[in-house]
């Protein structure tokens, strides 16, 4: 099977550690994963916020540099505007995209994938993952076969933490109100690592959590799933604009 990793805007940017883990786990399961340079946006930003004529370009180019791929895997629910935006904008379907998850359990039929990550962890459905995505229990399968950790519930894990995108801007006054919630869960989880699929919303609770100095790691599910030994993972870096000021 012929892999290639695509790894957005967003991560490539600002968690790069994510792309590199997930390398990393694909190739400890036997794959070799190439990655095509010449990626770029998928155009999610723009088809979400109406500039769908600008998206249409970086959907075409998306479906040439992929083309060719058995599988695109992603660690971001960028997989669905691959999938079900791309379309709408093209009317071709592009390459098959897989959002991590997916691809471990539909296409390789993988629940255990040797993970070691002896910490007490709390999962965030994010909203694409959950209602655009529909990975449903599949994370979570995967976070009870890793060794040593320890899964505990998220208080109201499938509300919303409040990023959205621009909504985060637009909204600001109620993106804090419902990152201050989520925050508030995070902590009654009792959880030492929150992890999700996307870091954009990891992002967002990150720094609410930073401000409140909890205490609490942020990581993308990625990395716990090729962590191997305690020490394979340290404590993700929050962006300086997560940081800083309310909201994200």
């Amino acid at each position: 099977m012929r892999v290639a990793l695509f790894i957005t805007c967003f991560n490539d940017t600002l968690y790069p550690d994510t792309g590199k883990a997930v390398v990393r786990l694909l190739e400890r399961l036997g794959h070799t994963v190439e990655f095509p340079l010449e990626q770029t946006c998928c155009g999610q930003m723009h088809f979400n916020t109406g500039y769908r004529p600008e998206a249409v370009p970086l959907a075409h180019r998306f479906a040439g540099v992929f083309a060719g791929y058995d599988a695109v895997v992603t660690p971001s629910s960028c997989a669905g505007m691959v999938r079900d935006g791309h379309p709408v904008l093209t009317g071709h379907q592009s390459p098959p995209t897989y959002e991590l998850v997916e691809f471990l359990v539909d296409v390789l039929k993988v629940t255990d994938v040797g993970a070691s990550f002896p910490h007490k962890v709390a999962y965030h459905p994010t909203c694409h993952s959950l209602r655009g995505l529909g990975l449903g229990e599949k994370p979570l399968t995967l976070l009870r076969a890793v060794r040593g950790l320890e899964l505990v519930e998220l208080p109201a894990a499938d509300s919303c933490c409040g990023f959205g995108g621009t909504f985060a801007l637009k909204n600001a006054d109620t993106s804090t109100a419902m990152l201050a919630d989520k925050v508030r869960a995070v902590g009654d989880s009792g959880a030492e690592v929150l992890c999700a699929v996307d870091n954009s919303c990891l992002m967002q609770i990150g720094g609410g959590l930073s401000r409140q100095r909890s205490g609490v790691r942020i990581l993308h599910l990625a990395e716990i799933l090729a962590a191997t030994a305690p020490a394979a993972v340290a404590a993700t870096a929050i962006p300086a604009a997560a940081t800083e000021g309310e909201p994200e």
